[in-house]
């Protein structure tokens, strides 16, 4: 009995170590990717910073004619999500956190009179939302941890259409925003209309402050000129402006998701350790039993040899 305990928990030690080698492995690959990650991050803020400063004086240049376009929305009657997860799981919570969020707007009594249309990148968003009875208009897959610039325009336009066709009142976005390797959280914010007045980057001089007010017609003007004026380039903005938005977003979920995994893979790496280290004593206990048992019999056996001639 003991040992056939002991190669069973062999057998379980070796499986655990095999487990080890993979998990150890997939940890130091996300390692290697977030610095990647972080770096395509930081080489793309410069546009969406630029493109989110030209929007700001579009605002300013139109005023009140920027109609739906630009601005934000009281009361939305109906709302078109885009939700950004992983292609994989083996992220620790990194997927659940963002499809909760989606869960949790969707079916918030608060927004019982407000129709929401889903739209996905990442396969795991599929599965988890049609399980809780909500069915994605569109699933994008394939590119969630190192997205393209042409991936992201295609989801752009998924998003940005129905907003142009006046399908749907507002576009959000839920995703996991990338702050530092220490810190990533989940986030809603709004694609469209386009939120004007955003916060001024640090590089900017104390002039740009007097043009972040939403909807100026008058005051400080900007230093871009348009040609032509603002009102016919609007269409064209919105365009790049959600391109721009959204490849962002995926580049930070993807530093996001890389860190996830990363932290995911080395507590198990940890954990397995830990059980073959538990295993390994419960296997030694066996093989002491083993042995114990096997000089007792040997003993015993002696013993009964050497009694047998003086009885007779």
């Amino acid at each position: 009995m003991a040992g056939g305990q002991e190669r069973a928990l062999k057998r379980r030690v070796r499986t655990i170590q095999s487990t080890k080698k993979i998990t150890r492995a997939m940890e130091l690959i996300a390692a290697s990717q977030i610095v990647r990650a972080q770096a395509r991050i930081v080489a793309a803020a410069p546009y969406e910073k630029a493109i989110t400063r030209v929007a700001d004086e579009v605002a300013i240049e139109l005023g009140g004619y920027a109609g739906r376009f630009m601005g934000s929305v009281d009361d939305p009657g109906k709302v078109l999500i885009l939700a950004l997860v992983a292609d994989r799981g083996l992220c620790g919570g990194y997927n659940t956190n963002v499809l909760r969020a989606v869960d949790r707007m969707v079916k918030s009594p608060q927004s019982s009179d407000t129709e929401y249309r889903i739209v996905t990148s990442g396969k795991k968003a599929a599965s988890y939302l049609r399980y809780r009875g909500i069915h994605p208009d569109q699933s994008f897959t394939g590119m969630s941890d190192r997205p393209t610039f042409e991936y992201a325009r295609s989801v752009a336009f998924a998003v940005r259409a129905p907003f142009v066709d006046e399908a749907v009142d507002q576009v959000l976005l839920i995703s996991t925003r990338f702050l530092s390797a220490g810190t990533q959280v989940v986030e809603t914010r709004q694609i469209l209309p386009i939120p004007v007045g955003s916060p001024i980057s640090e590089d900017d001089d104390e002039a740009t402050e007097g043009r972040r007010v939403q909807g100026a017609q008058t005051g400080p003007r900007g230093y871009t000129e348009f040609e032509p004026d603002g009102l016919d380039i609007l269409d064209e903005l919105v365009a790049r402006y959600v391109e721009a938005a959204v490849f962002q977003a995926m580049l930070e979920a993807a530093a996001s998701e890389h860190t996830a995994r990363q932290r995911a893979m080395a507590a198990a790496t940890e954990n397995a350790d830990e059980l073959t280290k538990t295993l390994t004593r419960v296997m030694n206990r066996a093989r002491q039993d083993a042995i114990t048992t096997e000089i007792m019999e040997i003993v015993g056996g002696a013993e009964a040899l050497r009694q047998g001639p003086e009885e007779e």
